[in-house]
């Protein structure tokens, strides 16, 4: 992974506003009203990660709020020499709300996917928007009791479901993602056995069993299409 280093910017960055080209419904910022958005918007700053790249790490200090505009940010934690994937962000979901209001440094680490565009707010502008507004407030709240049932969800999946469910589950997350096309897990095996909470060589065996039962086949290029979409969905729910 390469580390965007102490100030978290891997490229130049400008202030938000009238130069940068956001998208109007850019997650947070779309679920305030116009006025406060564009007020938070003027304030923010926009940073660009290339793939790898490391955007903050766990025990770090907290820059602030960081909103994705576009791209993918993996946020783990590591514990006896594995790392585990908390949560997955897209465009639209923010990172760094646990420090910006309980103060300290960084929980986790959050890394790149892919090339990746952030909105980043100091906690000093946040702060001052909670206090004068209170649809900010709700606002981040909402998304933080949203966090916590994600991941409520998470721990109750991993610790009760067999890792064969867990594997039939991201594959077909990544079947309806990928509109019906082939898809990849992830950039590598060892990627997805993170996200699953698991190892690699659980991963490898995993696949193994669902080509056997023919529920999806190689498409090349290390990604897989669905040939049995029922099977898989059984599976996935645990009816199988």
């Amino acid at each position: 992974m390469k580390d965007s280093g102490p100030a978290g910017t891997a490229s130049p960055a400008r202030a938000g506003g009238a130069g940068t080209k956001v998208p109007r419904a850019a997650g947070l910022l779309g679920e305030l009203p116009p006025g406060v958005s564009e007020r938070l918007r003027a304030r923010a700053i926009e940073r660009s990660y290339p793939a790898g790249t490391t955007i903050f790490t766990e025990g770090s200090e907290a820059r602030g709020l960081f909103m994705v505009l576009e791209g993918e940010v993996r946020v783990l934690r590591s514990a006896a020499g594995r790392e585990h994937v908390i949560h997955v962000e897209r465009a639209g979901g923010t990172l760094g709300e646990v420090p910006l209001f309980e103060g300290g440094d960084y929980p986790a680490t959050a890394v790149a996917a892919v090339d990746t565009r952030c909105l980043v707010l100091t906690r000093d502008v946040v702060i001052a928007a909670v206090r004068e507004d209170g649809d900010v407030a709700l606002a981040l709240l909402a998304r933080m009791a949203a966090r916590v049932r994600m991941l409520v969800e998470r721990v109750d999946h991993r610790t009760t479901q067999p890792a064969l469910l867990r594997l039939a589950a991201l594959v077909l997350a990544r079947h309806e993602a990928a509109d019906g096309d082939a898809f990849s897990l992830g950039r590598s095996q060892q990627e997805a056995a993170e996200e699953l909470g698991t190892v690699r060589e659980v991963v490898v065996r995993g696949l193994r069993e669902l080509r056997t039962r023919g529920v999806i086949e190689p498409a090349g290029s290390g990604k897989y299409s669905v040939a049995d979409l029922g099977a898989l969905r059984a599976l996935a729910e645990g009816d199988a």
